[in-house]
C-alpha cells in the first residue's frame, strides 16, 4: 500500500513516511506536512505512542481503540479501501498503517484559513458584522449558532472527481418542501466535473433557466442565510468557498437586505421604493434621453429640448453611439476598479471620472448632458449588490436603448411589455419568480416593497416555499 501511494504520488516531497518501531513491529505514519499540524502530531501522536511502550499495549489489536478512548475530541475514523485513504490523505489525515495492512486515520487539520472578519461584499449597517469563511465547518458552526434547534438538517455529499470537494445541503426539515430538497439532490448528484472551486460552479448545473435575471441568491452573510432557512428555503454550502447560494430566490428578494429587518418599518418601505425607482432608472434613463432626441421631441418643453440639442451640436456620433461609448467607458473603468489593488482603484476611478469625462466634453466628442445620464443609470444600478441583477440591468438597458432608437416612446412601452413577459415566465426551480404579485399572494404583500409596522400582522410563511408548516413561531 505505501509503495501504491508513493508511486500515485510520484514520491512527493509533502508527503512524510515515518516508521516507528513498537514492541518489535513496525506501523508507519503517512501524512502531508502541509495539510496537517505539526505540533499536533507531536503534542497527540508521538507522546500516547511513548504511553503505549510504557502501558505494553498489543499493537495490532488496541491501537485504534486506544487512540478512540485517549483523544475523544477528535475525529478518528478507519480507513476501508485504497480510495478512502487517499481521501483521508488530502483531508488533513494522518494515516496509521498497521503490520497486518489495516489503518486508521486521525484527523489533525492545520488551520490553513482565515478567522471570522467582517462581509465585504454585502455591508452590514447595522446587523451582525460576521462573514462566512473559506471552512465548512466554521460556516455551519455560525449558522448553528444561530439556528439552535435539531430541526436543521444537514445532507453532505463530495462533488468533483479531482477536487472532492465537500457540498452541504441545509435546510429546515419542519419548514422546507421535501420535493424541493429531493430535486437539488438529484442535481447535485448528477454533476459530473472535474473539480468545485467554488460555489458559483455550481449556479449553471442548478439553474433551470437561461434568463439573465438570477435564480439563485449568493451571500456571505450568517444571517441572511438564517432567515432564508426560516422561510423554507434551501443553503448549499461549499467547502473553501466563502459564499453560500440560497434557493429558490425570487425578483422581490434582490430588493430585500438583512439591515431591513433591523430598522423601522416607515423607513424601510421608504429604501425599499428607492430600490424599486432605482431599478427602473438604471434601465430606462438613458432609452428614454434617447427617444426624446431622436424621435419624440414633443414629449419634453421646448425649453429643454432645445438646451439637449444645443449640447449635442458638436457631437459627431448619434444619440445610441454615444450612450454605448460612455456605458462601454463606464463598464472599463468599474471593471478596472474592481479589479486593482485598493489603493490604486480611486485614482483610477477619479482619473477616469473627472479628468477623461471634461476632456471627452471639451473635445466635443460626448455631450455633458450624456454623462449625466449614463452616470445617473450606472450609479442606480450599483443599489443591488448581487452582480449577476446588475448584470441583467446592463443587458436590459442596451436592449431598451436599442428599441428607443428605432421605435422612440413606443419602442420603451414594448420593452417593458417584453421585460414584463420575461420575469413572469422565469420559474425558479419550479416557483414563479414574480411571486407574490404573480401570482398575488395578499398577505406576502406586507413584506415586499412595503413593510408593515407591526410584525405580529405577518403570521405566514410564503406558500410557494411550504405546505406543511405555514405559521410562524411553530
Amino acid at each position: 500500500m505505501i509503495t501504491r501511494l508513493q508511486i500515485d504520488t510520484n514520491n512527493a516531497d509533502d508527503i512524510i513516511y515515518r516508521t516507528i518501531n513498537i514492541q518489535g513491529q513496525n506501523i508507519t505514519l503517512v501524512y502531508s506536512e502541509v495539510l496537517i499540524s505539526g505540533e499536533n502530531v507531536s503534542e497527540l501522536i508521538l507522546k500516547n505512542l511513548a504511553k503505549i511502550i510504557d502501558e505494553k499495549i498489543t499493537i495490532t489489536t488496541d491501537l485504534y481503540t486506544f487512540f478512540y478512548n485517549s483523544l475523544p475530541s477528535h475525529n478518528i475514523k478507519k480507513i476501508e479501501d485504497y480510495t478512502d485513504l487517499q481521501t483521508k490523505l488530502w483531508n488533513g489525515y494522518v494515516i496509521f498503517i498497521l503490520p497486518d495492512d489495516s489503518c486508521f486515520g486521525m484527523e489533525i487539520r492545520a488551520s490553513l484559513d482565515r478567522g471570522i472578519g467582517k462581509a465585504e461584499a454585502e455591508v452590514s449597517i447595522r446587523g451582525p458584522k460576521d462573514a462566512f469563511t473559506e471552512n465548512f465547518n466554521t460556516n455551519l458552526g455560525l449558522l448553528r449558532k444561530r439556528l439552535k434547534t435539531s430541526n436543521l438538517w444537514t445532507s453532505t455529499l463530495m462533488i468533483g472527481k479531482q477536487t472532492q470537494t465537500k457540498v452541504g445541503i441545509l435546510y429546515m426539515q419542519n419548514i422546507a418542501e421535501k420535493k424541493l430538497i429531493t430535486e437539488i439532490e438529484k442535481k447535485l448528484n448528477k454533476i459530473n466535473i472535474d473539480g468545485i472551486i467554488d460555489s458559483s460552479y455550481l449556479k449553471q448545473y442548478l439553474n433551470q433557466e437561461s434568463a439573465i435575471f438570477p435564480t439563485i441568491m449568493t451571500t456571505e452573510r450568517p444571517d441572511l442565510a438564517g432567515m432564508a432557512l426560516l422561510e423554507g428555503k434551501i443553503i448549499i454550502m461549499i467547502d473553501n468557498s466563502p459564499y453560500a447560494l440560497i434557493l429558490p430566490c425570487f425578483f422581490i428578494d434582490f430588493f430585500h437586505t438583512p439591515d431591513d429587518y433591523y430598522q423601522k418599518p416607515i423607513n424601510i418601505t421608504f429604501i425599499r421604493l428607492v430600490r424599486l425607482v432605482a431599478f427602473f432608472i438604471a434601465i430606462l434613463i438613458p432609452a428614454y434621453y434617447i427617444a426624446i432626441t431622436t424621435h419624440n421631441y414633443d414629449s419634453i418643453t421646448t425649453d429643454l429640448l432645445v438646451n439637449f440639442l444645443a449640447q449635442r451640436k458638436t457631437v459627431p456620433f448619434p444619440a445610441l453611439v454615444e450612450a454605448l461609448l460612455m456605458t462601454i467607458s463606464f463598464e472599463i473603468l468599474r471593471e478596472s476598479d474592481m479589479r486593482m489593488a485598493s489603493t490604486m482603484g480611486t485614482a483610477v476611478s477619479i482619473l477616469g471620472g473627472l479628468v477623461l469625462g471634461d476632456a471627452a466634453v471639451s473635445a466635443g466628442i460626448i455631450s455633458p448632458i450624456m454623462i449625466i445620464v449614463v452616470a445617473i443609470s450606472a450609479i442606480s444600478g450599483l443599489v443591488f449588490t448581487s452582480i449577476e441583477l446588475t448584470a441583467a440591468i446592463r443587458w436590459w438597458r442596451i436592449i431598451f436603448m436599442i428599441l428607443a432608437t428605432l421605435l422612440g416612446i413606443y419602442g420603451i412601452f414594448l420593452g417593458i411589455i417584453l421585460l414584463t413577459t420575461k420575469l413572469c415566465s422565469i420559474n425558479a426551480f419550479n416557483k414563479p419568480y414574480l411571486a407574490p404579485f404573480a401570482p398575488f399572494i395578499f398577505y406576502e404583500q406586507k413584506d415586499s416593497f412595503i413593510r408593515l409596522s407591526n410584525p405580529k400582522t405577518i403570521k405566514k410563511r410564503n406558500p410557494l416555499l411550504t405546505k406543511k408548516n405555514q405559521i410562524r413561531g411553530r
